[in-house]
């Protein structure tokens, strides 16, 4: 039953290869500069709460959270969370990427449309992550062609998230590296480009994965659609 989709998954490939050197570019690139001891002489959390000072933002924690590079803003508890990585390090890395999680705090107060757009997106992507698939596959083994394309409209949330994503990072790097230029000399500031730039195709090998699996469910719904 499955042979003629089973090749389906060849799509994937350069897209899963894209995750793989992104991952493997990131703990480089972030490990790299993370020996490079910045010339602010400050913490990963004295950065933060610096910067989120001078940007008039007073009602933002910062804590520290377990996991490697599990640094997030979180916009309902108003918390930038930092990892260990980067909380007590004055590394170029972990001031870099403490700037980038405060940018989405910048963003937060001044309601920056595409995030705004995500955060409304959330509970869709949610829904269509965890369920599009097992909808698909009920519709394949019930060739039942209203749940193959119910599952590729959950499956559709899910890409659309991806892809808001994007400009919100971009966006949060690039508002990092403008701050970061008044503060630090510029070789510091090429680091901070580097550690961020690598950070930035996690996410967009994260988009790819979600286009080509959109793609895929498509081409097996093609197939069924063909046989019918």
């Amino acid at each position: 039953m499955f042979w003629f989709w089973d090749p389906t998954f060849i799509i994937l490939i350069p897209a899963f290869i894209l995750s793989l050197w992104a991952q493997i570019h990131v703990h480089s690139t972030f490990s790299k500069y993370s020996n490079v001891k910045s010339s602010l002489g400050i913490t990963g959390a004295e950065m933060a709460k610096r910067l989120l000072e001078s940007a008039g933002i007073y009602d933002v924690r910062v804590e520290m959270v377990s996991g490697w590079l599990s640094d997030h803003y979180d916009p309902r508890a108003k918390v930038v969370r930092l990892s260990q990585a980067t909380y007590n390090s004055s590394s170029v890395a972990a001031l870099g990427v403490v700037a980038h999680e405060v940018g989405h705090a910048i963003q937060h107060k001044e309601k920056y449309a595409p995030l705004v757009f995500r955060d409304l997106a959330v509970p869709f992507a949610i829904v269509g992550s965890n369920f599009a698939w097992i909808i698909f596959i009920l519709g394949i083994f019930m060739s039942a062609p209203v749940l193959l394309n119910a599952g590729i409209i959950l499956f559709s949330f899910a890409v659309l998230f991806s892809l808001i994503t994007l400009p919100v990072e971009f966006d949060a790097s690039a508002r990092a590296i403008k701050k970061l230029r008044f503060m630090m000399p510029e070789s510091e500031v090429e680091g901070v480009k580097k550690v961020l730039t690598a950070a930035a195709l996690t996410y967009v090998a994260s988009a790819a994965v979600a286009i080509l699996q959109l793609l895929r469910m498509l081409l097996i719904a093609g197939v069924f659609g063909d046989r019918e």
